[in-house]
């Protein structure tokens, strides 16, 4: 018990530190190959804090535990919404940039209930894998497109001054070594878990592991709120869900084929798609998210993890 406490303890501290290292290396890199800073924050960076999604669900996938693998996903973005922007909107009034309501977040909404739909056939597979992938294309070129005819303000987005390229390199090589260590840690301690206490894998990845996966996203979005950064805040809690439902669930449905828990459908994917609703209503009536917003998120999460953990032990 004690030794699976600390390796999952170890295994999302290894997801975190990976995760930064490789934004620091990647991001840098990219600046040093005179890439813009626009460019890198709507990729790189994007890539880099979903990237513990993406190796926790593949290795679950692979080991044959498709209720780690996607509980995941929707747990992690049912804590980006609920849990990490209504605690960073009771920390600070989040104020929402125009473009996030005309584009981004009815993007996410879409691809949302995409997500949802495919799933009703009770498989990811290949051909779901790439159709998910063209929309992550869809939304990068989007982003680009709207940088590139609204530029003003977007060049501040958090990435790290150039480098050498040497220290990129190892700073890129480290991090994606300790996530893959860390996402193997990970999944194996959640299984333990999830066997000893009686829960379900899907509980599991619902709520420990999709809270372990979205450290990233947590302190990037704590830390922009903290810096009256709104737009930082909100934006990478909207590509992360993106990211998420589109990159990780497409390279799953590409690689490795699974099943979909049917009884996901009848809570946990409606959660998911009401949260994010509920985040577009919310931004669209006042182009903030207030206190008052805030504790309805995080009133929402905290009722999705109990009735989540009700379900589990029915």
């Amino acid at each position: 018990m004690l030794l699976n406490s600390f390796l999952l303890c170890l295994g999302i501290a290894l997801l975190y530190w990976g995760s930064e290292w490789m934004v620091k290396g990647a991001a840098s890199l990219a600046l040093s190959l005179s890439i813009r800073p626009l460019i890198v924050g709507l990729t790189v960076v994007a890539f880099a804090t979903s990237a513990p999604e993406l190796l926790v669900s593949l290795v679950a996938a692979v080991k044959g535990s498709s209720g780690i693998s996607l509980g995941n996903i929707l747990g992690s973005n049912v804590a980006n919404i609920a849990l990490i922007l209504g605690l960073s909107a009771l920390f600070n009034p989040l104020a929402v940039d125009p473009i996030l309501v005309r584009r981004d977040i009815p993007f996410l909404v879409g691809i949302s209930a995409l997500f949802w739909v495919l799933c009703l056939g009770g498989q990811i597979g290949l051909w779901r894998g790439i159709l998910l992938v063209t929309m992550l294309i869809v939304f990068i070129f989007m982003g680009v497109f709207t940088a590139s005819t609204h530029p003003q303000g977007l060049e501040t987005l958090p990435v790290e001054k150039k480098g050498t390229l040497w220290k990129d390199a190892v700073l890129i090589v480290t991090g994606t070594t300790a996530l893959m260590g860390g996402a193997h840690l990970v999944v194996h301690s959640s299984i333990f878990f999830a066997n000893i206490f009686g829960l379900s894998e899907t509980f599991i990845g619902l709520t420990i592991v999709a809270v372990g996966t979205s450290l990233p996203e947590l302190a990037t979005s704590v830390a922009a709120a903290a810096h009256r950064e709104s737009d930082i805040s909100i934006g990478n809690v909207v590509g992360s869900n993106v990211f998420n439902l589109c990159m990780v669930m497409g390279a799953v449905g590409f690689f490795n084929p699974m099943e979909v828990d049917r009884g996901l459908l009848r809570f946990e994917f409606p959660a998911m798609f009401v949260l994010t609703l509920l985040l577009w209503i919310f931004a669209r009536t006042r182009l903030i998210l207030g206190r008052r917003e805030g504790l309805v998120f995080v009133f929402c999460y905290l009722a999705f993890v109990g009735l989540s953990y009700w379900r589990a032990v029915l």
